[in-house]
């Protein structure tokens, strides 16, 4: 990892706050939390950094109490798919402590986060002594490989326009999606930004958004659904 800003005088008490408020830890007491609040690492991070990339040794597994993160990969000639978002509460990195020795893909901040860290022996002695945290883990790793499976079906099989309709549908709160550039945008489908904007600009010109400053409004949300589904 690379480290980022360390955060000082944290408690152990925050730390273990942290961890219940965490996936994989819902099933936990504050007793069966204890022992590690002293090998558990908190640190602070500003957007954009970058906590790992493809062929670096897998040492932690990371958890992200404030903020989220990204997990993408790039391709030769320079596109990057984002092909997970990491929310508040969640966790990324697990795959190079209950598998591979060594992490294959980016890991990035997308916001200012604050992050704990767990040791490959930390995880593991958890993985032995708690079935509730393997199963835990076990149910995050699925879901985000199916997740996964989803986006290379939608790769292989759809175009650009109804990849960009689902994605706003499922991005949109309240008709409204806001937070992401024309770039983001084209991260998470895995195209270039100008492809993006050509494709919006044909969803505002048939009235179904209206576009600002990293924010769409969705218009018409029964036509949007319908060329998401062709």
């Amino acid at each position: 990892m690379r480290s980022p800003r360390q955060q000082t005088g944290s408690e152990a008490g925050l730390k273990l706050g942290y961890l219940k408020a965490n996936e994989l830890f819902q099933d936990f007491t504050p007793a069966q939390l204890e022992p590690f609040h002293h090998t558990i690492q908190m640190a602070s991070c500003r957007a954009g950094h970058v906590f790992y990339q493809p062929g670096e040794t897998g040492e932690v597994m990371f958890l992200v109490k404030e903020g989220s993160a990204q997990l993408y990969r790039m391709s030769p000639d320079g596109r990057k798919l984002v092909f997970a978002t990491v929310p508040q509460g969640s966790m990324f990195g697990e795959m190079a402590c209950i598998g591979q020795a060594m992490y294959d893909c980016f890991a990035e901040a997308v916001e200012d986060a604050l992050i704990c860290t767990l040791s490959r022996d930390d995880v593991k002695r958890l993985i032995l002594q708690y079935p509730s945290f393997a199963l835990r883990l076990l149910e995050a790793v699925a879901g985000r490989m199916v997740d996964a499976e989803r986006q290379l079906e939608a790769l292989a099989f759809k175009a650009v326009m109804p990849r960009l309709a689902d994605l706003l549908r499922r991005e949109a709160r309240d008709g409204v999606v806001e937070g992401l550039s024309h770039q983001d945008l084209g991260d998470r489908l895995g195209v270039y930004r100008e492809t993006v904007t050509e494709a919006l600009n044909e969803l505002k010109a048939a009235g179904l958004l209206e576009i600002g400053r990293r924010r769409i409004r969705v218009l018409d949300e029964a036509r949007l659904r319908a060329i998401a589904d062709t």
